[in-house]
């Protein structure tokens, strides 16, 4: 019987308790809540370690640590117990992500030691939707992509890729990796797109989803189209599919400073109702 707190790597007999917490907040929860589901608690299949910490017996916060580290449903005690595990592994992820209060708190404890970052987005307001827009209609040429169509969409991947994180998704192991994931979603049937002339002029994914909450990611218009409402058409296409395909909820995050972005998403029916954080190595 654990008593007090404590902090320790989760195993597959956690699970239970795991998905718990995850389902306590299924929108902010969403990415690391379809990991878990898909992979189990197995860190070989998950792709990184599952960090819990207990009060008084009970599992009440989780840290993911593999790619990316990402605080759930963290609190206080449980951040500078995750920050002290994370110190002590030393950095491994290209990211820190997750809800803003506690991401900064976990950020400010590590950067003396993790630091400098490449980018540190402390404001990236989350927006959720649940019904199909009422005022802008959906773009009827967007549609999802086929998986002979590996040699379109992966372009306009790219290019999003490097205009939103700054750097090229392809360095280091030569994109396998970020080619797997595209065809992952791909074969899915959750990537979507507007194709003219052989040629991305649209495109998003519903990365994570549950049957819950979904998030939609990789939002991208080509530049020579932008300024035409792509993007609000194209993401009322996207939004009524998810809606109703993948789950009731529809999620999104997106740079504060981003505000052309932030007010299409309103007209298409998007609410704001927290923020996350990003900090990128």
């Amino acid at each position: 019987m654990l008593t007090h707190t404590t902090t320790r790597v989760l195993e597959p007999g956690d699970l239970g308790a795991a998905l718990a917490v995850l389902d306590s907040e299924p929108v902010a929860n969403a990415f690391v809540t379809a990991r878990v589901q898909a992979a189990g608690l197995d860190p070989w299949r998950l792709g990184g370690e599952m960090w819990g910490w207990y009060s008084e017996g009970r599992l009440r916060s989780l840290c993911y640590a593999g790619a990316n580290l990402v605080p759930v449903c963290a609190t206080p005690e449980a951040v500078r117990a995750f920050a002290d595990r994370a110190r002590r592994t030393g950095r491994r992820c290209s990211s820190i992500v997750g809800p803003a209060e506690a991401t900064a708190e976990l950020w400010r404890l590590l950067e003396p030691s993790w630091g400098p970052a490449r980018d540190v987005r402390r404001h990236q307001p989350l927006m959720v939707a649940e019904r199909p827009s009422a005022d802008v209609a959906p773009d009827p040429l967007v549609r999802r992509v086929r998986k002979d169509e590996m040699d379109v969409i992966m372009p306009a991947c790219v290019a999003m890729f490097i205009e939103e994180v700054g750097v090229s998704p392809m360095a280091g192991d030569g994109g396998l990796l970020y080619q797997a994931r595209v065809a992952e979603l791909v074969a899915s049937g959750r990537s979507f797109a507007r194709v003219e002339d052989g040629k991305v002029v649209f495109k998003a994914e519903i990365g994570a989803a549950t049957s819950k909450a979904c998030q939609i990611q990789g939002v991208w218009v080509a530049p020579e189209h932008r300024g035409r409402g792509l993007s609000e058409t194209g993401m009322a296409a996207v939004l009524r599919y998810a809606l109703a395909d993948v789950a009731p909820v529809v999620s999104l995050y997106v740079n504060d400073y981003n505000t052309p972005a932030r007010a299409a998403y309103r007209r298409v029916g998007f609410r704001e109702v927290g923020a996350f954080m990003s900090v990128l190595f």
